[in-house]
């Protein structure tokens, strides 16, 4: 038995494990062991009935509002088990302070997370609350629901049908988001050249409608990953990566960050990925295995993604990631991601159709995906096999169309075609 983010072990009883209930009531519940040590071994404690009382007392003294939770004797009465759940009326608070768990160790909430935990504990969302700014105008989203769903009466009604307004606090913060000029901030978009002390462009998108955000987002990422090639006496537009992919990330990214923290969606635009970091982890009540898999989708922000929903932006909340997954189900290199405590980021490489490699071609591939035409030397150290079996695999690739050889001798070098 190992300590985790939901479980901790306790050899004696002492008033340090009441930070951990406090963590554990506030978020995601947990399990402590009483008479077992850091490492998992049971010491056992030398009167467990007693023990119960003790931790039954300390808890219902110290614990505001009274935590849920349940003791158990374990290992013939060597040890106790405290099971603590989730609670309702958070925060839980231990001398005053309220505690989260920071991988195994418990740790007291900052200002921001105090904040939260008293709005979880209302059943209030960020985005529910009065907007600091009531002189709001909303030109684009009147424009977007008039071309996109042909609504054209726009008043305080359209608001209030859309939850962005009410009569007693006006304005909510999910309207002054939508709002044509607001507070919030917004996107950091930079492409890279070779490396990234190479920049050809950055553009920032802040205090603007999150509507137009999403506009501007998706015409720079035309700029670059877009092109029409003429065939016969017709264009056709060449997708480097689809953009219905990047529509939905940039849709999740602004439906599910965090819109209390003070940072930038960053998107960085590399020559043969695109990463998307959003502000703000998963939100309480869904596990990164739920949301990668799309089994479940818990909305951060409800009113602004029900918005989305209407205009045709997004599609059944909670296919986001599905739908980017299908959308490469027959590219070589797959998008990836990265779930933190603080981020969420989506990866989307270049769209390159998988074009029946064996293993060892598909490592060379993705070296080769990566530089333009390289000499045998440059491309070795990047595999596991050696220049010999490296050049041979080059070989039977050029053979099948897929590398381009151009060169002789030492001067031989290769690329994708």
């Amino acid at each position: 038995m190992r300590e985790t983010r939901t479980l901790e072990c306790k050899e004696t009883i002492t008033n340090t494990f009441l930070k951990t209930v406090s963590a554990f009531s506030n978020y995601e519940g947990g399990t402590i062991y009483f008479g077992i040590d850091d490492e998992g071994k049971v010491k056992g404690l030398p009167d467990v009935r007693q023990a119960c009382l003790d931790i039954e007392n300390k808890i219902n003294d110290s614990i505001l509002p009274q935590p849920e939770y349940t003791l158990d004797i374990q290992n013939n009465d060597q040890t106790i088990k405290l099971t603590v759940k989730s609670g309702l009326r958070k925060p839980y608070l231990y001398k005053s302070k309220a505690y989260k768990r920071n991988d195994t160790a418990t740790i007291e909430v900052d200002t921001l997370e105090f904040s939260r935990l008293i709005l979880e504990g209302k059943n209030i969302r960020f985005e529910e609350l009065p907007s600091k700014g009531q002189a709001l105008s909303f030109e684009i989203l009147h424009r977007k629901l008039k071309e996109r769903i042909q609504i054209e009466t726009f008043n305080q009604d359209t608001l209030r049908t859309l939850n962005l307004y009410d009569n007693d606090n006006g304005y909510n913060n999910a309207a002054e988001i939508l709002a044509d000029k607001n507070r919030f901030p917004g996107v950091d978009m930079v492409k890279f050249g070779e490396n990234i002390s190479m920049i050809q462009k950055r553009a920032t998108f802040e205090h603007i409608s999150v509507l137009e955000m999403y506009d501007k987002s998706i015409d720079i990422f035309r700029d670059y990953y877009e092109y029409e090639v003429i065939e016969d006496a017709d264009r056709k537009k060449i997708e480097k990566i689809p953009e219905a992919a990047f529509r939905e990330a940039m849709a999740n990214a602004l439906i599910h960050r965090a819109w209390d923290v003070e940072s930038q969606i960053r998107v960085l635009m590399f020559d043969d990925k695109i990463e998307i970091i959003s502000p703000g982890g998963l939100p309480l009540g869904i596990a990164e295995e739920e949301y990668l898999s799309g089994k479940l989708s818990v909305l951060r922000n409800r009113n602004l993604a029900n918005v989305f929903y209407r205009l045709g932006f997004v599609e059944i909340f909670g296919t986001g990631i599905t739908r980017i997954k299908q959308l490469y189900e027959d590219g070589l290199i797959k998008p990836d991601f990265e779930v933190s405590e603080n981020t969420i980021k989506i990866m989307l490489p270049i769209f390159e159709k998988n074009l029946d490699l064996t293993e060892d071609e598909k490592i060379v591939y993705k070296v080769l995906s990566k530089i333009m035409l390289k000499p045998i030397s440059e491309i070795a150290p990047y595999v596991p096999f050696g220049k010999s079996k490296t050049t041979q695999l080059l070989k039977e690739m050029s053979q099948k169309g897929i590398v381009v050889v151009e060169g002789r001798g030492r001067g031989t070098k290769y690329s994708i075609k």
